[in-house]
């Protein structure tokens, strides 16, 4: 068993699962949402990417284009919610909770891609 690529396969589903845990709940309901989820999210996203650099296969880059996917997403939502808050003073209106959660989900579909990838790779090796 090959250690890194389970430490690899450990980021990828951590970074999916706590991006659906910040996702689910009603949309425009920030107590439904924990920001220290989302940032977990995009901390485990990061380290995800940061392992994916370096590989030369055409899966790889789809894994690394899907990745980078995630993260803009999560940064994006990280971005709202502090300039929402911090900066603007607007708060956490349901518009700007939708709009946060609606970029988590874009990123949720594209976690959901790497792990669909990973697994096609997986399996490809086995062969």
């Amino acid at each position: 068993m090959n250690f890194n690529k389970v430490l690899f396969g450990f980021f990828v589903l951590l970074a999916l699962t706590l991006n659906f845990g910040f996702f689910l709940g009603e949309i425009d309901n920030p107590e439904h949402h924990n920001v220290y989820e989302l940032f977990a999210a995009l901390v485990v996203g990061l380290i995800a990417t940061i392992m994916k650099l370096g590989e030369r296969s055409q899966m790889s880059a789809m894994l690394l284009a899907s990745s980078l996917v995630v993260d803009l997403h999560l940064l994006a939502a990280v971005l709202v919610w502090a300039l929402s808050v911090h900066v603007f003073d607007v708060g956490l209106t349901p518009a700007v909770m939708a709009s946060i959660v609606s970029l988590s989900g874009g990123a949720l579909l594209a976690n959901t891609l790497s792990v669909v990838l990973l697994t096609m790779e997986t399996a490809g090796f086995n062969r």
